[in-house]
């Protein structure tokens, strides 16, 4: 971008001379270069995370149609693409860059697929001359430009005016943070390190669902970088530095173990180098040592690295020598243990700024959430112009015989097109495409077909514009597509993460989060949250903002996965780590302490519930199910691998799940309630496991227009009691709210399964049914439709006593105890 001064017409150049101040002129000039430099070759976009050679090689790959499922072709032929269409730089730094791009030792999540000799592991070996390899996008790649040509992104001309490209691609996936950046600019230098796909992601959707999300919220996601070639990290203190200003250090060492190489020797074995390391570089760093005595006890060094096994270099120990200590002074003196400086420099809004992990995630969100509403906005039109054409092609089809004789009676197409709109009030798109249809188009069928197309157009350009006109539900889509993403290209983390220790050897800590044991509470209002620790106080005594009762507890770990259970028969995967955490003490608690809904986590359908809460992948006895039906099932809690959505039960028509719950035991005592206030009791044992896709077994006999209303299990009988809660007729002044009922559990005999039970509750004049019920361990909980408590009856140890009277209608019950594995079925009706 050096700027030019037209010279002076020839007969003018023994005249004019002209005078320029050559300081000035440097120093305009060299602002321009470092601006062409910042802007057009060394800093990434924050948004997509690459520098434009990059944008401009992924961009003409999908313009050539170089896709997974293509063959691959020659990289010269990309490059002299790229260089001819868009870059207007060399062939050397398009390929160097279309290399970087397919080295799975340098990208943690590679975009291009390469064929051939692509380099080696800190460029010890050079790759080959791009007339040799060959090259096509790699599957993540499509997830860089997918929905590209829907209008998502701006385009602009290229270097000559002949070519558009994009100014940013749609980027589906934080590429800046998965696969960092370096890059020298003028005056300032960008230095990112990888991060592992799922832990971004997961970081990405707390922050969709929480905007406010605080830097170490977004931490318990993203601990530290995850990267290419493993290893281990030692001292956190410059990662959170980097995630907090945007710049720290931290040191990385190579993967060592201790073993016996020889029946006579041990050994040092290398399988994992710092990134950007090759072991030719360690290889000879450490002979260089050997020779110079300054490196004692290594009698001999392998280098066995292979295409098969990997990287591997063995170091053969001197007898007498502690591998250790040999070990410390490798990570010493050699580039075993090397620091790297992270600098997150990128450009936001064409600016080059210094980003923080949060402002980072922050600006790809913002980037997705913009290209998804973009996207919506370019669909909708779309489906609305076929609308219109639909429209106009029916209202053709319904006056066929007329529209026939009208153009036939036309002079022109001309005059056919103006009378058609005259006759018809069709715009000219409409009598254009008209006339265009051929004749075959204007059958019964193609009428059929053109009516099942306008219903569905209405119904895709409906949910388009609830999309466009709800900020949560735009969210929500960005959040679900970014998970679809993790579930089929996250991988397991590669490198470990340390605690420095100062100058004694560090103390290795888990590659993630402690998986601390913690339990999942489920509300009687649909609230999901999670406790910390293994032992908790017996009773959950609620919050002072609100109250609720707990509907189902289960006990898990923080790293581990719960199932949601619905009553059309779902199990909805739920990592733990994303619940809130419940505070142990309600006292200073903030009004959200109590959790937060089930729809914040899982996508339900307009007319289905969550019922309850499970351990997934758990070598206990399974799960018991019961539905309104009277059908009792149980099947084992382990999930079918690679699915987070999956049925456990094949439910007749019109029936529901009203109850599920994970035995422990396998001995509780199973429980039905029905409408008619009959409650069964029976053994678990006395139901036989079933797979996923059996319907269940007989559990509750019902007469003609009954249905059972609550199903659980029962682990402390002695210690248990049963609520239920009659309905009264709004007819009778006094008995609008019903009538409730709280009996000891012990009262009532167990029974063979498939039969009809024993009465729990008589009912009160103008009472015909029971409407709410629940068994569990004391206190048992109540609460109105706005949270505020209702006192319950005292004990009633007769077994088909009457309710009594309440003054205020019950909305939810539950109990007031999480040590519980009951799940309450639905507690509010």
């Amino acid at each position: 971008m050096a700027r030019t001064t037209s010279p002076p017409p020839p007969e003018d150049l023994a005249e004019k001379i002209i005078d320029i101040d050559v300081s000035e002129e440097m120093r305009g000039s060299f602002l321009e270069y470092a601006y062409s430099v910042i802007y057009q070759r060394a800093l990434p976009d924050a948004r997509d995370g690459l520098k434009p050679v990059q944008r401009r090689i992924l961009y003409q790959m999908n313009e050539m149609g170089l896709r997974p499922d293509r063959a691959h072709v020659k990289c010269a032929r990309v490059v002299g693409e790229v260089m001819g269409k868009l870059h207007p730089h060399g062939d050397t730094p398009i390929y160097d860059a279309m290399v970087r791009l397919s080295q799975p030792f340098a990208m943690r999540v590679p975009l291009v697929d390469g064929h051939g000799n692509f380099g080696s592991l800190g460029g010890d070996d050079a790759p080959a001359a791009m007339r040799y390899t060959e090259a096509r996008m790699a599957r993540a790649a499509q997830l860089m430009v997918a929905s590209i040509d829907e209008d998502v992104v701006d385009f602009q001309s290229n270097y000559d005016g002949q070519e558009t490209e994009p100014e940013v691609l749609p980027a589906a996936f934080p590429n800046l943070l998965v696969n960092g950046a370096s890059g020298i600019a003028v005056g300032m230098a960008t230095n990112m390190a990888p991060h592992n796909l799922g832990e971004v992601i997961a970081a990405a959707r707390h922050l969709i669902a929480h905007p406010d999300a605080t830097l170490a919220d977004l931490m318990e996601f993203i601990p530290g970088p995850d990267l290419p070639t493993g290893g281990t990290i030692v001292g956190l203190d410059g990662v959170r530095d980097a995630y907090v200003k945007g710049r720290g250090t931290f040191r990385t060492r190579a993967t060592v173990s201790i073993e016996k190489v020889s029946p006579r020797r041990t050994g040092l074995v290398v399988t994992e180098l710092p990134y950007n390391i090759g072991p030719e570089r360690v290889v000879s760093r450490i002979k260089e040592l050997v020779q110079a005595k300054r490196l004692q006890g290594i009698s001999d060094l392998k280098d066995l690295t292979d295409r098969n096994q990997g990287l591997r270099l063995v170091i053969e120990l001197k007898n007498g020598f502690n591998p250790e200590a040999v070990l410390e002074e490798l990570y010493r003196l050699t580039p075993m243990e090397e620091s790297f400086g992270i600098n997150n420099v990128a450009l936001v809004d064409g600016q080059p700024r210094t980003l923080g992990l949060r402002e980072l995630l922050q600006v790809f969100v913002d980037h997705r959430l913009e290209v998804v509403r973009r996207r919506s906005e370019h669909r909708r039109a779309k489906r609305r112009e076929r609308l219109h054409l639909v429209a106009g092609l029916l209202v053709a089809l319904l006056n066929i015989d007329a529209v026939i004789a009208l153009i036939r009676e036309s002079e022109d197409s001309a005059q056919a097109r103006e009378r058609l709109m005259s006759a018809y009030e069709l715009s000219d798109t409409q009598a254009r495409y008209i006339l265009d249809t051929p004749l075959r188009r204007l059958t019964k069928y193609d009428r059929l077909e053109l009516e099942t197309e306008r219903d569905q157009l209405n119904k895709e350009i409906e949910e388009l514009t609830a999309i466009l006109e709800s900020d949560t539900k735009l969210r929500r889509l960005v959040s679900k597509e970014l998970g679809e993403v993790a579930k089929e290209y996250a991988t397991p983390r590669r490198t470990v993460l340390q605690e420095s220790t100062g100058e004694t050897r560090s103390a290795a800590i888990p590659l993630e989060l402690g998986d601390d044991p913690c339990h999942v509470l489920l509300s009687a209002t649909g609230l999901l949250g999670r406790t910390a620790g293994d032992r908790l106080p017996p009773v959950y005594e609620g919050l002072r903002t609100r109250h609720d009762s707990v509907a189902a507890s289960v006990p898990t770990s923080s790293r581990a996965d719960i199932g949601v259970i619905t009553d059309l028969g779902r199990v909805i995967r739920v990592p733990v780590l994303e619940l809130p955490e419940l505070p142990a003490d309600s006292a200073d608690a903030p009004p959200t302490a109590s959790g937060l809904p089930v729809s914040d986590f899982v996508e339900l359908a307009e007319d289905e519930r969550v019922v309850s809460v499970a351990a997934l992948d758990n070598d206990g006895p399974g799960i018991a199910l019961g539905t309104a039906q009277g059908v009792v099932k149980r099947v084992a809690s382990d999930s079918p691998p690679n699915k987070d959505d999956f049925e456990v039960i094949n439910l007749r028509e019109g029936d529901r799940v009203i109850g599920a719950t994970q035995l422990v035991t396998g001995e509780e005592d199973l429980v039905f309630i029905t409408s008619e206030a009959q409650l069964l009791r029976f053994s678990a044992d006395t139901v036989r496991p079933q797979g996923r896709p059996a319907g269940g077994v007989a559990g509750v006999r019902l007469p003609e227009g009954a249905r059972a209303i609550w199903f659980g299990a029962v682990s402390v009988p002695e210690d248990s009691v049963v609520l239920t809660v009659a309905a009264g007729s709004t007819e009778l002044p006094g008995t609008g709210a019903g009538s409730a009922k709280v009996t000891p559990f012990e009262v009532y005999p167990a029974k063979g399964r498939g039969t009809g039970g024993v009465r729990c509750q008589r009912f009160l004049k103008g009472e015909d049914s029971l409407v709410l019920a629940w068994v569990g361990r004391a206190p048992a909980r109540a609460a109105r439709a706005d949270g505020g408590p209702i006192r319950l009856p005292d004990l009633d140890q007769r077994r088909d006593g009457s309710g009594e009277p309440l003054p205020r209608a019950i909305a939810t019950i539950g109990t007031g105890r999480h040590d519980t594995h009951v799940a309450a079925g639905t507690p509010a009706g």
